[in-house]
């Protein structure tokens, strides 16, 4: 119930497991993964903490069954589903298939039933001032998008990179929200034969501190 009631708090408040973990003084988001499966519990000092960072009563926090208590119908119909945040997407490997899953993030039903998604950690910053380095890019997946969306895109087989996509008559740009970097630019024949592949657009970003 404990684990339970950690994780159920914290994708409440929209707070990652490395985020809880730095607050606490940890290294890695391992701990706080293993509090929340159930693999080991908290002292009393960091339950302490970790009551004082979610805003509960510490004896709440550690005996009652939250998520049943708190859920009502709509907040039920917010959380929806949950989806996988990736670290990385590689080259020839399924999105359902990656195994460097670092967190999880939840999206409401209306979301879901409009396609499939998955959520990507954000490095660089090649996307700021919009998106840094660390943020969370919610991403539905297709295999096209319109000019000016924002898409994950895979270029000559490396990992995938996050652009905002701008069609042209003849050819399209990969580009960077930071000027810094120079547009990506491929000709239509480039696109088959690199090839240039997009395979989502984004639909919200989860902004992290």
């Amino acid at each position: 119930m404990l684990g339970d009631n950690i994780k159920y708090l914290r994708l409440k408040q929209g707070l990652t497991q490395d985020f809880i973990a730095d607050k606490l003084g940890y290294k890695s988001y391992t701990t706080i993964q293993k509090w929340e499966s159930g693999v080991s519990e908290p002292p009393v000092k960091k339950l302490r903490e970790l009551a004082s960072i979610f805003n509960i009563d510490m004896d709440d926090l550690a005996s009652k069954d939250l998520k049943n208590e708190n859920n009502n119908d709509s907040e039920q119909k917010r959380l929806g589903k949950t989806i996988n945040v990736l670290g990385r997407v590689a080259a020839g490997i399924p999105i359902n298939a990656i195994t460097e899953i670092i967190d999880t993030e939840e999206i409401s039903e209306d979301m879901a039933k409009t396609g499939d998604f998955f959520a990507l950690q954000i490095k660089g910053d090649s996307m700021e001032p919009r998106i840094y380095d660390g943020d969370v890019v919610i991403v539905r997946q297709q295999e096209d998008a319109d000019s000016g969306d924002i898409v994950i895109a895979m270029v000559n087989g490396y990992d995938a990179t996050c652009k905002r996509l701008v069609k042209y008559a003849t050819s399209i740009a990969l580009v960077s929200l930071n000027s810094k970097y120079e547009p990506m630019m491929f000709t239509m024949d480039e696109v088959e034969t690199k090839p240039v592949r997009i395979i989502g657009k984004v639909v919200e970003l989860r902004g992290k501190f």
